[in-house]
């Protein structure tokens, strides 16, 4: 592959380069560049650009395994190890804040590299923090004018919305479109490559909103408890079910105990027997500490890990595991256990 110009697909002006991903890159050759190679901002982006790029371009990961991408920090190495590369995918949010600084730098500094952003073309879809989510159900149609209608005649003010864009399966095939879109634009030779492998990737996306239509279809409940911080809310939205967390929107917050008791009253009320935890809380066999405390003060029995998606586990790594696949092996039996679901 050779990139020969940039490709920015960019929601809005991004950020002003700062702190470790700062610096001026006019030391670095263009020549030396590898054009064959490229970096994505997190764990799903990663694989989304894996699979849309083929045997095209080797993308890079830089978070590591068992850290998940929102909140992480690069080294001050990352700017120049991106710069290069040719290619750079990522999500114009202030959870990615590294992310959009890198992104700065690259487009002021070292116009080489194609710049992506996946949440191009989507701002009309994101949810604010704390957007009431409507747990009628929902039939995989409506939920686009559902969310246009909730942010029409509002100002983007980008601090406001919830980033997990990627765990909702019919958005998730927008940004991969919109990955592919971009190496096209920067690499035309291989532009059909990228077309063709997008196209039988987001056919699987289809196929997982299918699963999930069907499992909260045949749903005998509507409500979960999930041990960890508020980032489900996009496939709340698209499926029509809660999931109740003491923790707030930052995986920093620790719960009240006034909100700890609440989520005990709502286990209790509502007979749930296994609660939700994040599996990056919990590296060892252990449950995380908030979960030994739903167990012990509540009438629940047993746990399952619900993945977030912005990373990985090295068994989860061993077993070759991509978004689809933590998806499915991963997420699908927690929710089909929580809400008993055939």
């Amino acid at each position: 592959m050779k990139l020969t110009r940039r490709a920015l697909v960019k929601a809005g002006s991004g950020a002003v380069a700062t702190g470790a991903v700062a610096g001026c890159l006019d030391d670095i050759d263009p020549a030396s560049a590898e054009t064959d190679d490229g970096y994505a901002a997190f764990f799903t982006l990663w694989d989304w650009a894996e699979q849309v790029s083929g045997d095209a371009i080797d993308f890079e990961n830089p978070v590591g395994t068992g850290e998940a991408g929102h909140g992480w920090q690069p080294s001050g190495d990352l700017t120049r190890n991106v710069a290069d590369t040719g290619a750079f995918v990522y999500l114009d949010t202030p959870e990615f804040s590294w992310a959009q600084d890198l992104a700065a730098t690259l487009e002021s500094d070292y116009d080489t590299v194609a710049v992506i952003d996946g949440l191009e073309g989507l701002e009309d879809r994101l949810l604010r923090w704390g957007h009431e989510v409507d747990t009628g159900g929902h039939d995989g149609n409506d939920h686009d004018e559902t969310e246009s209608d909730d942010h029409e005649g509002h100002d983007h003010d980008e601090t406001d919305y919830d980033p997990h864009v990627w765990l909702d399966p019919v958005i998730a095939g927008e940004i991969v479109d919109t990955i592919a879109t971009g190496l096209a634009d920067a690499d035309p030779d291989n532009a059909d490559t990228y077309e063709e492998n997008a196209a039988a990737y987001v056919a699987d996306l289809e196929s997982l909103d299918e699963r999930l239509q069907d499992l909260f279809e045949s749903a005998d409940r509507r409500t979960a408890v999930f041990a960890g911080h508020d980032s489900f809310t996009y496939l709340q939205e698209r499926y029509g079910f809660e999931l109740h967390t003491p923790v707030g929107v930052s995986p920093q917050e620790t719960p009240s105990s006034g909100e700890i008791s609440e989520t005990i009253s709502l286990i209790d009320d509502e007979g749930i027997e296994t609660i939700l935890y994040d599996p990056f809380e919990a590296p060892t066999d252990e449950y995380p500490q908030l979960v030994e405390t739903l167990l012990r003060d509540s009438t629940a029995t047993d746990a399952m890990p619900l993945s977030h998606l912005s990373g990985t586990l090295s068994a989860w790594e061993d077993e070759g595991w991509g978004y689809r696949e933590q998806m499915e092996e991963i997420n699908l039996p927690a929710l089909r256990e929580v809400l008993d679901a055939q």
